[in-house]
This record gives structure tokens, C-alpha cells and sequence, in this order.
């Protein structure tokens, strides 16, 4: 906006009188009859809508990628014993899935990891809780559980086939050793990240130590609650992996021994998308389930 001063002496100009002032080069009325008024709203281009879907953007890398691979394999790049084909990965799926062998390996592996993770998540929240909570629990505890942490889960395989055998026990067992500690870390981790003013505030209006723990410190740890879960369902399978190593004569892991042994790399490399797979769902599940719960709780998500 821009006005024109008058020389000194004169008398001081009529400022109501708008009919002269420009807004940007724009008078009150100008020559096509538009208000200066009538201003286009600029919308920032990281809230414009892109043309091209985002599944779809999505989905390109891994497309590129298995076309690629079929590419090399039809053209002997790669050859069918060191990695099958995309193809013939497709046949060799379909054949178990046919079979019903795959089902039910499928199954077993499913119920390792099921009961494993619930150990797990039962016995690494409630050392959190212990050690988050209570100064005493975490003199207690943490320093154990930090030691344990650091020996390496597939390490202690053979004290468990000593402990318990061959059978099921041992399996479950790695499995629940492998997701104990992530969630720890990450409960224990939230519950102290818990702001010490909101504390304070819910002292003042008169909360009592459980109503403390139900309504600021829990809520407050669920985000790195969250996050443990998370990462401990990616451990699991990793630990399903070494599990099925162990004598086993089902499971996921069982089809991938047999295959090793008769040179089948398009039965490993289905077993592995197998596995890949399910760990996908289970962090779909995990990320739906974190949506529901921390509704409260906005955050970035991206641009």
C-alpha cells in the first residue's frame, strides 16, 4: 500500500478517501471491474494433491525390481541354482500351497511366534513396569536384564536344548527371549520419558499414585510401548528363523532346511516371502492397533 505525502504546509490528506490507494498494483476497482478484494488463494504446493497415486508410487521399486530379476533369469544372468526364477518361485508356491504342506507349516510357525510374542510382551512390560515405576525395581532390575541383554539371544541355543529338550520348549524359548528385551527397553524407555510438569499437575488436582500411573504415566508410555511392539514382531521372526533350526520337523523353517539340503533355492526364496510377508501383517495389525490408541496423540506424517 503506498500513499503520497504532501509538501510541508499543506493540509494533511484525506486519508478515508481509499478511491487512490493501490493494493499490489491492484486499485479499488480497476479497468476490468474486479475488486482489489478478489485476491487468488495461493495453496502451498506441499498440500497440492500429486497426479500419480500413492499406492502407486508405492508399488513401482518393488515392480522394477521383479521385472529385473525375471530379466536376468530369462537371460541366464542368474542361473536356476544359485537363484530360480520369479516364475518358477510363482509355480513352486502355488504346488505347496496345492500340497497343503506350506498351510500347515504356516500354521505351526504362526502358533511359535503367537505364544513366544505373548510370553515375551507379558514378562518384558512387567520388568518394565517394575523398573519404570519404582526406584527399588529398577536397582533390582534393570542391571540384570541389561547384562542378559547384551549376551546374544542365538547364543544361548544350545543351553536351551540342554534346559528343555528338543521339543517345542526350546523354540518358544528363543522366541521369547528375542522379543523381552526391545519391549523393555522401549516401555521403560517411555515411562521415564514421561514429563515430570505433567506429574506435578495431576498431583495438584489431587490424583492419587495409581491415578497418577493410570492417567499420565501409562498414556504417557504408550507411544514407546508401541514402538517396542513393533520391533520386537520383526525380532520374532528373526528368532523364528534360528528356532526352526533346532530339530524341527514342521514349521516354516523346517521346509527351508529340507530345501537346503536338496539345493531348492525357489522353496527358500518362497519360504522367505512367506516370512516377509507375515511380518508385514503383523506390522499392519501393530500400525492399526497404534492409530486406534493414540488418536489423542497428533503427529507428522510426512509431506
Amino acid at each position: 500500500m503506498s500513499i503520497s505525502h504532501a509538501p510541508p504546509g499543506s493540509p494533511e490528506p484525506d486519508i478515508s478517501d481509499t478511491s487512490d490507494i493501490s493494493v499490489s498494483g491492484i486499485t479499488k476497482a480497476d479497468a476490468a471491474g474486479h475488486s482489489p478484494l478478489d485476491l487468488q488463494l495461493l495453496v502451498p504446493s506441499s498440500s497440492r494433491r500429486t497426479r500419480v497415486p500413492r499406492w502407486l508410487r508405492r508399488t513401482t521399486g518393488p515392480l522394477v525390481l521383479l521385472v529385473l530379476w525375471q530379466l536376468l533369469s530369462s537371460t541366464g544372468v542368474l542361473a536356476p541354482d544359485v537363484l530360480a526364477s520369479p516364475g518358477r518361485i510363482a509355480q513352486v508356491g502355488r504346488d505347496l500351497i496345492a500340497d497343503g504342506s506350506l498351510p500347515s507349516a504356516m500354521g505351526t510357525s504362526l502358533q511359535r511366534v503367537a505364544v513366544g510374542l505373548l510370553l515375551g510382551t507379558v514378562i518384558g512390560t512387567g520388568l518394565a513396569l517394575v523398573s519404570g515405576l519404582f526406584r527399588f525395581g529398577e536397582d533390582l532390575v534393570d542391571a540384570p536384564v541389561q547384562m542378559l541383554r547384551a549376551v546374544p539371544f542365538v547364543g544361548l541355543i544350545p543351553l536351551f536344548i540342554i534346559w528343555f529338550g528338543i521339543g517345542e520348549a526350546p523354540k518358544v524359548a528363543i522366541i521369547t527371549l528375542g522379543v523381552t528385551f526391545p519391549l523393555y527397553l522401549n516401555v521403560y524407555a517411555g515411562i521415564r520419558g514421561v514429563d515430570s510438569q505433567l506429574i506435578e499437575a495431576g498431583e495438584s488436582l489431587g490424583l492419587s499414585r495409581w491415578g497418577l500411573v493410570r492417567h499420565v504415566v501409562l498414556p504417557g508410555a504408550l507411544p514407546g510401548a508401541m514402538t517396542g511392539l513393533r520391533f520386537s514382531l520383526g525380532v520374532s521372526w528373526l528368532a523364528l528363523v534360528f528356532a526352526e533350526q533346532v530339530n524341527a520337523d514342521s514349521g516354516i523353517g523346517f521346509l527351508m532346511v529340507q530345501a537346503r539340503d536338496f539345493l531348492r533355492t525357489d522353496v527358500i526364496v518362497v519360504c522367505l516371502i512367506v516370512y516377509a510377508f507375515l511380518g508385514l501383517l503383523a506390522d499392519f495389525v501393530v500400525r492399526t492397533l497404534e492409530r486406534l490408541l493414540l488418536q489423542w496423540r497428533p503427529t507428522f506424517t510426512g509431506r
